[in-house]
Protein backbone atom coordinates (compact mmCIF):
# COMPACT_ATOMS: atom_id res chain seq x y z
CA UNK A 1 0.00 0.00 0.00
CA UNK A 2 1.17 3.50 -1.17
CA UNK A 3 2.15 5.93 1.51
CA UNK A 4 1.96 9.83 1.10
CA UNK A 5 5.60 10.03 0.64
CA UNK A 6 5.55 7.24 -2.16
CA UNK A 7 4.53 7.84 -5.30
CA UNK A 8 1.01 6.75 -5.76
CA UNK A 9 0.60 6.79 -9.51
CA UNK A 10 3.12 4.01 -9.93
CA UNK A 11 1.82 2.39 -7.14
CA UNK A 12 -1.57 1.84 -8.37
CA UNK A 13 -0.69 0.94 -11.45
CA UNK A 14 2.08 -1.90 -10.19
CA UNK A 15 -1.01 -3.07 -8.25
CA UNK A 16 -3.16 -3.24 -11.58
CA UNK A 17 -0.95 -4.87 -13.67
CA UNK A 18 -0.04 -7.86 -10.94
CA UNK A 19 -4.17 -8.48 -11.05
CA UNK A 20 -4.34 -9.45 -14.45
CA UNK A 21 -3.97 -13.37 -15.54
CA UNK A 22 -1.23 -13.53 -18.69
CA UNK A 23 -2.29 -16.79 -20.17
CA UNK A 24 -6.07 -14.95 -20.47
CA UNK A 25 -4.49 -12.55 -22.46
CA UNK A 26 -2.19 -14.49 -24.43
CA UNK A 27 1.35 -13.96 -22.79
CA UNK A 28 3.24 -17.38 -21.65
CA UNK A 29 2.36 -18.02 -17.92
CA UNK A 30 5.81 -19.91 -16.94
CA UNK A 31 7.56 -19.11 -13.93
CA UNK A 32 6.96 -15.90 -13.15
CA UNK A 33 8.93 -14.37 -9.76
CA UNK A 34 5.58 -11.73 -9.08
CA UNK A 35 2.21 -12.61 -10.18
CA UNK A 36 0.25 -10.75 -13.23
CA UNK A 37 1.70 -9.06 -16.35
CA UNK A 38 5.31 -7.94 -16.86
CA UNK A 39 6.00 -4.23 -17.87
CA UNK A 40 7.00 -5.00 -20.75
CA UNK A 41 3.82 -7.29 -21.28
CA UNK A 42 1.56 -3.78 -19.81
CA UNK A 43 3.83 -1.81 -22.43
CA UNK A 44 2.75 -3.97 -25.54
CA UNK A 45 -0.95 -3.68 -24.76
CA UNK A 46 -0.78 0.06 -24.17
CA UNK A 47 1.70 0.59 -27.67
CA UNK A 48 3.76 2.90 -25.62
CA UNK A 49 7.41 2.17 -24.63
CA UNK A 50 8.72 -0.03 -21.36
CA UNK A 51 10.78 2.92 -20.94
CA UNK A 52 7.48 4.79 -19.70
CA UNK A 53 5.95 2.24 -17.90
CA UNK A 54 9.42 1.76 -15.82
CA UNK A 55 9.77 5.49 -15.19
CA UNK A 56 6.00 5.88 -14.33
CA UNK A 57 6.27 3.08 -11.87
CA UNK A 58 9.10 5.05 -9.85
CA UNK A 59 8.07 8.53 -10.14
CA UNK A 60 10.32 9.42 -12.54
CA UNK A 61 9.63 11.12 -16.15
CA UNK A 62 7.28 13.74 -15.00
CA UNK A 63 3.87 13.75 -15.98
CA UNK A 64 2.14 11.12 -18.53
CA UNK A 65 -0.51 12.82 -20.88
CA UNK A 66 -3.86 12.08 -20.71
CA UNK A 67 -3.47 9.48 -23.87
CA UNK A 68 -0.60 7.60 -22.18
CA UNK A 69 -2.82 6.74 -19.17
CA UNK A 70 -5.57 6.40 -21.32
CA UNK A 71 -3.64 3.75 -23.50
CA UNK A 72 -2.56 2.70 -20.03
CA UNK A 73 -6.66 2.04 -18.75
CA UNK A 74 -7.12 -0.02 -21.58
CA UNK A 75 -4.25 -2.22 -21.40
CA UNK A 76 -4.81 -2.81 -17.81
CA UNK A 77 -8.59 -3.86 -18.44
CA UNK A 78 -9.43 -0.48 -16.20
CA UNK A 79 -13.42 0.02 -15.30
CA UNK A 80 -14.21 3.68 -15.69
CA UNK A 81 -14.25 4.11 -11.91
CA UNK A 82 -10.53 2.93 -12.07
CA UNK A 83 -10.25 4.95 -14.74
CA UNK A 84 -10.82 7.92 -13.33
CA UNK A 85 -8.91 7.41 -10.42
CA UNK A 86 -5.96 6.66 -12.56
CA UNK A 87 -6.33 10.33 -14.28
CA UNK A 88 -6.69 11.96 -10.62
CA UNK A 89 -3.35 10.16 -9.35
CA UNK A 90 -1.01 10.84 -12.69
CA UNK A 91 -2.84 14.62 -13.74
CA UNK A 92 -4.80 15.69 -10.88
CA UNK A 93 -8.25 15.63 -12.57
CA UNK A 94 -10.76 13.17 -13.88
CA UNK A 95 -10.26 12.38 -18.27
CA UNK A 96 -12.60 14.18 -20.36
CA UNK A 97 -15.78 12.96 -20.42
CA UNK A 98 -16.81 9.93 -22.58
CA UNK A 99 -20.09 8.44 -23.61
CA UNK A 100 -20.61 5.44 -22.66
CA UNK A 101 -24.24 4.94 -23.57
CA UNK A 102 -26.45 1.46 -21.82
CA UNK A 103 -29.74 0.61 -21.88
CA UNK A 104 -30.11 -1.51 -18.74
CA UNK A 105 -31.96 -0.10 -15.95
CA UNK A 106 -30.82 -2.25 -12.66
CA UNK A 107 -33.92 -3.48 -10.37
CA UNK A 108 -32.27 -1.44 -7.53
CA UNK A 109 -32.61 1.97 -9.71
CA UNK A 110 -36.29 0.83 -10.16
CA UNK A 111 -36.92 0.00 -6.32
CA UNK A 112 -35.69 3.76 -5.65
CA UNK A 113 -38.04 5.06 -8.65
CA UNK A 114 -40.79 3.58 -6.98
CA UNK A 115 -39.89 4.39 -3.68
CA UNK A 116 -41.04 8.02 -4.27
CA UNK A 117 -45.04 7.39 -4.83
CA UNK A 118 -46.05 11.04 -4.89
CA UNK A 119 -43.16 12.46 -6.86
CA UNK A 120 -43.19 11.60 -10.51
CA UNK A 121 -39.67 10.28 -11.73
CA UNK A 122 -37.70 8.99 -14.31
CA UNK A 123 -34.36 7.76 -15.18
CA UNK A 124 -32.97 9.04 -18.79
CA UNK A 125 -30.24 9.31 -20.54
CA UNK A 126 -27.76 12.57 -22.50
CA UNK A 127 -29.62 12.05 -24.89
CA UNK A 128 -32.93 12.41 -23.14
CA UNK A 129 -34.12 9.16 -23.46
CA UNK A 130 -36.30 8.08 -20.83
CA UNK A 131 -35.30 4.01 -20.25
CA UNK A 132 -37.34 3.88 -16.69
CA UNK A 133 -40.00 6.01 -14.97
CA UNK A 134 -42.41 4.97 -11.84
CA UNK A 135 -46.19 5.26 -11.13
CA UNK A 136 -46.43 9.01 -10.69
CA UNK A 137 -44.49 9.65 -13.52
CA UNK A 138 -46.62 7.50 -15.82
CA UNK A 139 -50.00 8.77 -14.39
CA UNK A 140 -48.88 12.34 -14.13
CA UNK A 141 -46.47 13.12 -16.93
CA UNK A 142 -47.20 10.68 -19.13
CA UNK A 143 -48.07 7.05 -19.70
CA UNK A 144 -44.45 6.13 -21.40
CA UNK A 145 -45.01 2.23 -21.24
CA UNK A 146 -47.45 2.93 -24.17
CA UNK A 147 -44.95 4.15 -26.64
CA UNK A 148 -42.55 2.78 -28.60
CA UNK A 149 -39.27 3.00 -27.03
CA UNK A 150 -37.61 5.29 -29.94
CA UNK A 151 -40.66 7.94 -28.70
CA UNK A 152 -39.58 7.79 -24.93
CA UNK A 153 -37.75 10.86 -25.76
CA UNK A 154 -38.24 14.39 -23.92
CA UNK A 155 -37.43 16.71 -27.01
CA UNK A 156 -39.24 14.09 -29.02
CA UNK A 157 -42.07 14.43 -26.90
CA UNK A 158 -41.71 17.65 -26.05
CA UNK A 159 -41.50 18.96 -29.71
CA UNK A 160 -43.30 16.50 -31.39
CA UNK A 161 -46.82 16.95 -30.24
CA UNK A 162 -48.95 20.02 -30.24
CA UNK A 163 -51.54 18.80 -27.57
CA UNK A 164 -48.00 19.69 -25.11
CA UNK A 165 -48.16 23.07 -25.60
CA UNK A 166 -52.03 23.38 -24.34
CA UNK A 167 -51.14 21.42 -21.11
CA UNK A 168 -47.71 23.60 -20.54
CA UNK A 169 -48.09 26.93 -19.14
CA UNK A 170 -45.42 29.32 -20.52
CA UNK A 171 -44.50 26.65 -23.15
CA UNK A 172 -42.08 28.65 -25.15
CA UNK A 173 -39.87 29.61 -21.99
CA UNK A 174 -40.14 26.36 -20.60
CA UNK A 175 -39.07 24.52 -23.91
CA UNK A 176 -36.13 27.00 -24.07
CA UNK A 177 -34.76 25.91 -20.48
CA UNK A 178 -35.44 22.90 -21.31
CA UNK A 179 -33.34 22.76 -24.61
CA UNK A 180 -30.28 24.89 -22.66
CA UNK A 181 -29.66 22.19 -20.32
CA UNK A 182 -29.98 19.40 -22.72
CA UNK A 183 -27.00 21.04 -24.54
CA UNK A 184 -25.23 20.76 -21.37
CA UNK A 185 -26.10 17.57 -20.29
CA UNK A 186 -24.87 16.16 -23.52
CA UNK A 187 -21.51 17.91 -23.37
CA UNK A 188 -21.42 17.35 -20.21
CA UNK A 189 -21.25 13.43 -20.77
CA UNK A 190 -19.37 13.39 -23.81
CA UNK A 191 -22.19 12.66 -26.05
CA UNK A 192 -22.33 15.57 -28.65
CA UNK A 193 -21.66 13.09 -31.05
CA UNK A 194 -24.35 10.96 -29.91
CA UNK A 195 -27.10 13.88 -29.85
CA UNK A 196 -26.59 15.11 -33.76
CA UNK A 197 -28.79 12.61 -35.27
CA UNK A 198 -31.52 13.79 -33.19
CA UNK A 199 -30.81 17.24 -33.53
CA UNK A 200 -30.95 17.20 -37.14
CA UNK A 201 -34.60 15.18 -36.64
CA UNK A 202 -35.69 17.80 -34.83
CA UNK A 203 -34.78 20.62 -36.76
CA UNK A 204 -36.08 18.90 -39.85
CA UNK A 205 -39.75 18.17 -37.58
CA UNK A 206 -39.85 21.60 -35.82
CA UNK A 207 -39.28 25.13 -36.34
CA UNK A 208 -39.32 26.02 -33.13
CA UNK A 209 -36.36 23.33 -32.20
CA UNK A 210 -34.40 24.61 -34.74
CA UNK A 211 -34.85 28.43 -33.76
CA UNK A 212 -33.94 27.48 -30.41
CA UNK A 213 -31.15 25.48 -30.61
CA UNK A 214 -29.42 27.82 -32.90
CA UNK A 215 -29.40 30.28 -29.93
CA UNK A 216 -26.77 27.90 -28.47
CA UNK A 217 -27.79 28.27 -25.04
CA UNK A 218 -26.45 26.85 -22.01
CA UNK A 219 -28.17 26.79 -18.44
CA UNK A 220 -28.67 24.86 -15.54
CA UNK A 221 -32.08 22.98 -15.47
CA UNK A 222 -31.77 22.94 -11.64
CA UNK A 223 -34.60 25.09 -9.52
CA UNK A 224 -36.86 24.95 -12.43
CA UNK A 225 -40.66 25.33 -11.36
CA UNK A 226 -42.32 23.00 -14.53
CA UNK A 227 -46.09 24.33 -14.12
CA UNK A 228 -48.57 21.44 -15.60
CA UNK A 229 -52.49 21.45 -16.70
CA UNK A 230 -53.23 18.40 -16.45
CA UNK A 231 -56.95 17.23 -17.54
CA UNK A 232 -57.78 15.46 -14.75
CA UNK A 233 -55.74 16.82 -11.58
CA UNK A 234 -55.89 21.01 -12.90
CA UNK A 235 -52.72 22.78 -12.47
CA UNK A 236 -50.09 22.12 -10.61
CA UNK A 237 -46.27 23.21 -9.74
CA UNK A 238 -43.65 21.00 -9.57
CA UNK A 239 -40.16 21.95 -8.51
CA UNK A 240 -36.88 20.28 -11.14
CA UNK A 241 -34.11 18.30 -9.00
CA UNK A 242 -31.78 16.43 -11.39
CA UNK A 243 -29.37 13.72 -9.65
CA UNK A 244 -26.27 11.95 -10.76
CA UNK A 245 -26.79 7.95 -10.43
CA UNK A 246 -23.65 6.81 -9.28
CA UNK A 247 -21.91 3.99 -11.26
CA UNK A 248 -24.29 5.40 -14.12
CA UNK A 249 -22.60 8.80 -15.74
CA UNK A 250 -24.60 7.70 -18.73
CA UNK A 251 -27.82 8.24 -16.36
CA UNK A 252 -29.72 11.34 -14.64
CA UNK A 253 -32.76 10.91 -12.25
CA UNK A 254 -35.23 13.35 -12.79
CA UNK A 255 -37.43 14.04 -9.97
CA UNK A 256 -40.88 16.43 -9.82
CA UNK A 257 -41.06 17.38 -6.67
CA UNK A 258 -45.25 19.18 -5.63
CA UNK A 259 -43.90 22.79 -5.09
CA UNK A 260 -46.23 23.43 -2.44
CA UNK A 261 -48.11 22.00 0.28
CA UNK A 262 -51.34 22.63 -1.92
CA UNK A 263 -50.06 20.67 -4.85
CA UNK A 264 -48.66 18.27 -2.63
CA UNK A 265 -52.33 17.50 -1.23
CA UNK A 266 -53.65 17.50 -4.24
CA UNK A 267 -51.39 15.34 -6.25
CA UNK A 268 -51.51 12.55 -3.07
CA UNK A 269 -55.11 12.21 -3.07
CA UNK A 270 -55.11 12.41 -7.27
CA UNK A 271 -52.98 9.59 -6.93
CA UNK A 272 -54.42 7.86 -4.15
CA UNK A 273 -57.90 8.19 -6.25
CA UNK A 274 -55.93 6.27 -9.38
CA UNK A 275 -54.73 3.21 -7.08
CA UNK A 276 -55.17 -0.46 -8.27
CA UNK A 277 -56.32 1.14 -11.96
CA UNK A 278 -53.41 -0.07 -14.40
CA UNK A 279 -50.57 1.37 -15.48
CA UNK A 280 -47.91 0.27 -18.13
CA UNK A 281 -44.91 -0.15 -16.18
CA UNK A 282 -40.96 0.16 -17.10
CA UNK A 283 -39.29 -2.83 -18.63
CA UNK A 284 -37.16 -2.48 -15.78
CA UNK A 285 -40.03 -3.39 -13.65
CA UNK A 286 -41.52 -6.19 -15.15
CA UNK A 287 -37.94 -7.75 -15.41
Amino acid sequence: MATDNENRLGAYLRDRRSRLDPAELGFPAGRRRTPGLRREEVALRANISPAWVTWLEQGRGGAPSADVLDRLARALMLTEIEREHLFLLGLGRPPEARYCGGDAVTPRLQRLLDALPYSPAILKTATWDILAWNRAAAVVLADYGKLPPDERNVLRMLFGDANRHASQPGWEAMARSVVAAFRVDAARAGAEAEIMPLVRELCDRSPEFAGIWRENDVRSFEGLVKRLKHPLLGEIALEYSSLAVAGRPDLTMAVYNPATDQDYEALRSFLRSREGKSWQGSEAASG
